[in-house]
């Protein structure tokens, strides 16, 4: 099967990733900020409408779609038939920059489990999509990504992917990871703003998670 494409976007967030991976063994602090060309007061901006107000020193927006059978009717195609989103900012004083990252978990339709990914991310201007600021997300290891953007109305999340890997999250070694690359019917998911504790099963730390559930 022929692969497809990666976006030039997605490409290079994966690759600013794997440099981030690469600082992190060196022991290099961990610094994401918005790409250049994008403005500071716009990428603020957008923190803002992505996090309810300023992320502060660590923030979390939660993001969920659950699928229901006459949608995937449809869209026979749509490999996915529930996405979950937590897109997290923390800052790090030492570096003067806040750090962003997102945790994706998704299922399929026609198989069991649910499956797991998780990477950095910048802010970036969608030339394609009139000049919208977004996230641009990626995966350590080539791993491809997503961007997330926001609805107008700030009520929903906009993510597109071309590939990206995930893992079971029964099985968390490498060899469990596999590529959910885009199709017909799984290159844009509008996924919705409910409670934050919608998002609990993708943290695993225990002190994150209270402070997820208190927010």
């Amino acid at each position: 099967m022929e692969a497809l494409a990666i976006p030039e976007p997605v490409m290079k967030q994966a690759l600013l990733v794997v440099a981030l991976a690469a600082a992190a063994r060196a022991g290099a602090p961990l610094t994401v900020q918005a790409q250049e060309g994008v403005d500071e007061a716009a990428a603020a901006a957008f923190d803002n409408r992505m996090f309810a107000g300023p992320p502060g020193v660590k923030a979390y927006a939660c993001f969920v779609r659950r699928y229901d059978a006459n949608h995937l009717a449809q869209h026979p195609k749509q490999k996915v038939s529930a996405m979950t989103l937590l897109v997290s900012a923390e800052d790090a004083p030492e570096d003067k920059a806040t750090n962003y990252s997102f945790r994706l978990g998704v299922a399929y339709r026609h198989r069991p489990g649910n499956f797991d990914s998780s990477g950095y991310c910048n802010h970036a201007i969608a030339a394609e999509s009139g000049h919208e600021i977004r996230f641009e997300c990626g995966v350590d290891c080539e791993g491809g990504g997503i961007t997330v953007a926001l609805s107008k109305d700030n009520k929903s999340a906009i993510a597109r992917l071309g590939r990206i890997m995930v893992w079971n999250r029964n099985k968390p070694d490498d060899d469990a990871g596999e590529a959910l690359f885009a199709g017909a019917d799984d290159k844009t998911f509008r996924v919705d703003h409910p409670a934050l504790s919608e998002c609990a099963e993708l943290v695993t730390d225990r002190k994150e998670l209270a402070a997820l559930r208190h927010k």
